[in-house]
C-alpha cells in the first residue's frame, strides 16, 4: 500500500518553519510506515519562503515572467523537501526526488519530492508520482479544511464541500496554472488526475484528523472525484 501526501508549503513554513506540525507530521509518518506493507510518497510546497523570494522578484523587475516566478517558487519547495528528508532520513533510502518522471518505484518505507520544473506545481508531481508508483489516492493537506464552493473571501455564500466531482471542481479552479496561485489542487494536476481516476482528499493541517484518513475513518476534508 502507498500513500501520497502532498504537504502544502502553507502549513510546513506558513511565516516561519513550523517545527510542532513538523515534528507531529513526522511522528505520523513514521507510524504509519512501522508496518513493512506500507509506504509513503511526500512532496512539499513552497510556503512563505517561495512568496517572499517571489515578492522581492517582482519587486525589482519591471515585467516579471511565470518562467521566473515558477523558477523560484520550485528552489524554495526543494528547501521544504530537503528539510523534511533530513527530518525522516532514518526512513528514507533515496534523495530529495525532483524529476518525478523518472521514478517508477522506490526502495524505502518513504519517498520526498519538491518541486519539478516551470509550469507544472507540486500538486502535478502528486498526481505524477500516485501514477508511477500505482497509488490511486492523493491526500492534499493546506490552510484550508475543506475546498468550498467558491472563493468564500470573495463569494460570502460560499459553502464547505463534503463531495465534488472532477467536472465540478474543474469548474472551480479553472484552466490556466498560475505562480502562486492559492488554489486547493491546481488546473494542471486536476485535469491529469481526472483522466487517471485519481482521488484526491483536500483536508487540513490538522494531524488527528489526517491519522483518520490514513486509518480509513470518518475525517474533515472534502473528497475530489473518486
Amino acid at each position: 500500500m502507498t500513500v501520497v501526501i502532498s504537504v502544502g508549503g502553507s502549513i510546513v513554513s506558513p511565516d516561519d518553519v513550523d517545527r510542532e506540525f513538523l515534528s507531529a507530521f513526522c511522528r505520523t509518518v513514521r507510524a504509519f510506515v512501522a508496518d513493512g506493507g506500507r509506504r509513503m510518497i511526500l512532496i512539499t510546497g513552497g510556503g512563505a519562503p517561495a512568496r517572499r523570494y517571489q515578492q522581492a522578484y517582482r519587486a525589482v523587475v519591471e515585467a516579471p515572467s511565470h518562467h521566473a516566478l515558477d523558477t523560484i517558487g520550485i528552489a524554495a519547495t526543494r528547501i521544504n523537501a530537503t528539510l523534511l528528508h533530513a527530518a525522516l532520513s532514518d526512513v528514507t533510502a533515496e534523495p530529495v526526488v525532483t524529476e518525478p518522471d523518472r521514478i517508477t518505484g522506490f526502495t524505502g518505507p518513504v519517498l520526498v519530492a519538491g518541486g519539478w520544473k516551470p509550469g507544472f506545481s507540486t500538486d502535478f508531481v502528486a498526481v505524477t508520482l500516485a501514477e508511477a508508483c500505482g497509488a490511486r489516492q492523493v491526500i492534499n493537506l493546506s490552510n484550508i479544511d475543506k475546498v468550498y464552493s467558491a472563493d468564500p473571501r470573495k463569494d460570502p455564500s460560499a459553502v464547505p464541500l463534503d463531495r465534488v466531482s472532477w467536472d465540478d471542481f474543474r469548474a472551480l479552479v479553472g484552466s490556466d496554472w498560475v505562480p502562486g496561485a492559492n488554489l486547493p489542487f491546481d488546473p494542471v494536476a486536476t485535469r491529469r488526475a481526472a483522466e487517471l481516476g485519481l482521488q484526491v482528499i483536500a483536508a487540513g493541517k490538522d494531524i488527528a484528523n489526517l491519522e483518520n484518513i490514513l486509518a480509513g475513518r470518518p475525517f474533515v476534508g472534502t473528497t475530489i472525484g473518486g
